[in-house]
């Protein structure tokens, strides 16, 4: 699907207009309307930010959270699934966890929906690598294949069912094969 650009915008005059479903993103000046998500979509999505947060959520060690805008380098994306640090998590003066995200996460997941760039996804993660992601994942369910992107490492093709696919160093406790992965659509 070809996404035709709107006039450009600040990133501040960006953020000021109201959210929408699906989330916009700002990329290069333009405001880009995510696709809306479907079922495979959908499902991955919905098992994995649980399964993540099963392993690691309770150590305190990382947290997933599930379409949450990021705000950062003159971008604000809204990954998928955005993981971030316990200790990265921005908080409020309460303590309670801030509405506003303004880092890469440690990790992020795009799920590839139909009629959805690869391209622009793809770049999305290659931005958050390029400050300070550790991980990117691109799961393009169609394909029934991941691409595990690190910073300056050719990307991992994992598309053969007993592959482990390669997490980010704090949630080496997870451990999840092409075929578990892609078994959530068949449940």
């Amino acid at each position: 699907m070809v996404q035709t650009p709107s006039k450009t915008l600040t990133l501040a005059e960006f953020l000021e207009l109201p959210e929408t479903k699906p989330a916009n993103e700002y990329i290069d000046g333009q405001t880009i309307q995510k696709p809306t998500p479907q079922g495979k979509h959908s499902v991955i999505q919905g098992e994995l930010v649980p399964a993540i947060n099963g392993v690691v959520k309770s150590k305190r060690i990382v947290r997933a959270f599930p379409e949450l805008r990021c705000t950062f380098s003159n971008r604000s994306i809204v990954p998928d699934i955005a993981v971030f640090l316990w200790h990265r998590i921005p908080r409020d003066q309460n303590g309670e966890i801030a509405n506003t995200f303004s880092t890469a996460p440690d990790w992020t997941v795009e799920i590839l929906s139909p009629n959805q760039s690869q391209t622009k996804v793809t770049k999305n993660i290659l931005h958050c690598l390029q400050h300070g992601t550790e991980v990117g994942w691109l799961i393009d369910p169609g394909e029934q294949t991941v691409f595990v992107y690190r910073p300056k490492q050719e990307p991992e093709v994992l598309d053969e069912p007993d592959q482990i696919i390669p997490v980010p160093s704090f949630a080496n406790e997870l451990q999840l094969t092409v075929r578990e992965l892609f078994a959530w659509l068949l449940e």
